[in-house]
């Protein structure tokens, strides 16, 4: 049986596709097995357990053996195209976040040259890939979830702690659900795999699908602030079939490339997915502008995946493929608060989300709805206290730090830019909060806004940091704020903090449309592969749902097979009434096996055509 992770997610699908069940585990019981594969269903499936790094644990040493390994040398990331690794002339650094004197990897970017050579690669490689069977590939990925869940956790979760400015514990889910990933999607394949279009006669013909790769190559943005996800990015397209081509963010670099080399490790073969650091605007003009672009796998921000889109759109005469556009862009996430709401629980999820990884994922959120009957007396003061007191450390790794600095100097600059426009707009006044100071790291203190105006810019935009906007609405006034909130907050998730069943039924309804995941009375950020599948809508993404079969189905190109057993000789339709000596055929020759094309009669002995 499968377990509960993956049956909520392809129950419905399994309830109307014909299943197939092998004789032997992972077989194939197609007369065609190199052209279509079908798998039993029993495997147990679940996400990765998180591991607790108790002092004197096992792990708790292994990582701290490998933090000390990462710090203590300066790691060669190179540019690698078909298994072949290439330096680039200028040398780049990634540091620490918290501390950017401190460098653990250098690197250099493709030029287009080098750019154009992956998509050459790439393309060669995908069509020997796309035929490897797909429990071959399932086998890879397998394996692969194995060595980073075994070997290389540690200095997958080190490299991300250290070059991406996460704690343990956000670094520890980080990995794990990289692991999900790897385990989890090769379950939705098979189910993929077991579908058969409708055969009604048995004898007549067989149907089959196989799934098959996109024509060309896929190029995979990633973004700094998920490992897991960046590699997603690159590995889900490969798994269905498609060579790619990723560009991983220069602020992730280190961990992206254990990510590659375990890859590598487990199987995956050269060409197949290329590791390719480039500058952004460069690696964007040359790819879009390739006729063999099959997609492009993005996270970021909305404003990227437009430019994006619209350079796709430029050239879309140019192309061999309609290019499969896939991009999430977080947006504004947001908690709306009702006054039957437990503040306690309001309070501690708001703060969770809001300000662990410093606000930077793409679910955090951004924006907190109150009512008048609960901000003054019930929810303003845990939030300020508790916020004022969280611990910004100088060093992610130290256990008591909540967060840490933020990513970048560019990350840093634009926040600085956020703050010193709340503190001159007449409808925002910082609770607490608003400091930032770069001397050493990229650091800005957890804030929060209350904002008087909700056409202010602070309720509307992405911020990407460590800044709550906090909006107080009169409790009369619920409707109108709801149907504001979902005008002009469109983002990854929404939550909603109440008691009151009517409440929660009118906030389906209100919030159906702004946001792809909706949460009741838990915070926007902890999304779990194949739990709670994760994908905005509206200018936010394209709501592919990582963590499903419908985002593998993004990746591929069906092909139907019809194999007819018994011939079609007739021509003419039973109702044109031609007899055999005006059709020129013979009686005994005049044979059709195709059932469409005959009348047949009801119970009543009428002919229906």
């Amino acid at each position: 049986m499968m377990s509960k992770v993956a049956h909520g997610i392809v129950s419905n699908m399994r309830s109307i596709l014909p299943r197939l069940e092998a004789s032997v585990k992972g077989g194939s019981t197609s007369k065609r097995p190199e052209l279509s594969e079908h798998f039993t269903l029993d495997e147990m499936v679940a996400n990765e357990k998180l591991l607790q790094y108790d002092e004197g644990s096992k792990e708790r040493t292994e990582l701290e053996t490998a933090l000390l390994g990462v710090l203590n040398r300066v790691e060669h990331v190179p540019i690698v195209i078909n298994g072949q690794e290439f330096q680039a002339k200028e040398d780049f650094q990634q540091v620490l976040p918290y501390d950017i004197q401190q460098p653990i990897a250098h690197y250099g970017h493709a030029h287009r040259v080098l750019i154009q050579m992956a998509i050459d690669k790439s393309v060669e490689a995908q069509v020997k890939w796309d035929k490897v069977r797909l429990s071959d590939r399932i086998d890879i990925w397998e394996r692969a979830a194995m060595l980073i869940a075994g070997r290389y956790r540690y200095n997958i979760i080190a490299a991300t702690m250290l070059g991406q400015g996460k704690t343990l514990r956000q670094a520890e889910m980080d990995v794990a659900e990289l692991v999900d990933f790897m385990r989890i999607n090769p379950v939705f394949l098979r189910e993929l795999a077991n579908y058969e279009p409708i055969r009604d006669i048995q004898n007549n013909c067989r149907n089959s699908m196989r799934l098959r790769g996109l024509s060309g190559f896929v190029a995979a943005i990633s973004p700094f602030n998920f490992t897991g996800i960046a590699a997603n990015l690159a590995y889900t397209p490969a798994l269905m079939g498609n060579s790619v081509i990723w560009k991983p963010s220069d602020s992730a670099i280190l961990s992206n490339y254990f990510v590659f080399k375990a890859l590598r490790e487990a199987g995956v073969p050269d060409g197949v997915v290329n590791f390719v650091p480039a500058e952004e605007t460069t690696f964007a003009s040359v790819v879009t502008q390739h006729p063999k672009l099959a997609g492009i796998n993005f996270t970021g921000t909305s404003t990227v995946l437009k430019v994006l889109w619209q350079l796709v759109a430029q050239n879309i005469n140019f192309y061999q493929n309609y290019p499969r556009l896939v991009g999430e862009g977080g947006g504004k996430n947001f908690h709306f608060v009702h006054s039957s709401a437990e503040p306690e629980t309001a309070v501690a999820c708001t703060i969770r989300a809001a300000f662990e990884y410093a606000g930077q994922k793409c679910s955090s959120c951004s924006m907190l709805y109150v009512p008048e009957s609960l901000w003054q007396n019930h929810i303003r003061e845990p939030l300020l206290e508790i916020t004022a007191s969280l611990v910004v450390r100088q060093d992610a790794t130290y256990c008591d730090s909540f967060c840490s600095a933020v990513i970048n100097r560019r990350a840093y600059d634009r926040i600085y830019m956020w703050l010193r426009y709340i503190d001159q707009s007449p409808s925002c006044q910082i609770l607490v909060g608003g400091s930032c100071d770069k001397r050493r790291g990229y650091y800005v203190d957890p804030t929060v806004v209350l904002v008087k105006d909700l056409d202010n810019i602070i309720c509307r935009e992405e911020l990407l940091a460590p800044i709550l906007g906090v909006y107080v609405y009169p409790d009369h006034k619920l409707k109108e704020t709801m149907e504001k909130v979902a005008q002009i907050n469109h983002g990854l998730t929404g939550s909603v903090f109440a008691q009151d069943q009517n409440f929660i039924e009118e906030a389906y309804d209100a919030f159906r449309v702004n946001v792809g995941n909706l949460n009741v009375n838990d915070k926007s950020t902890g999304l779990m592969v194949g739990q709670q599948p994760f994908g905005a809508g509206h200018m936010t993404g394209t709501s592919d749902k990582l963590g499903t079969p419908h985002s593998l189905l993004r990746w591929t190109s069906p092909q139907v097979i019809k194999e007819s057993y018994k011939t079609h000789r007739n021509i003419f339709y039973p109702y044109m009434q031609i007899n055999d000596q005006e059709q020129g055929i013979a009686q005994s020759d005049m044979v059709s096996q195709d059932e469409s094309s005959f009348g047949h009669f009801n119970s009543d002995g009428n002919k229906v055509v």
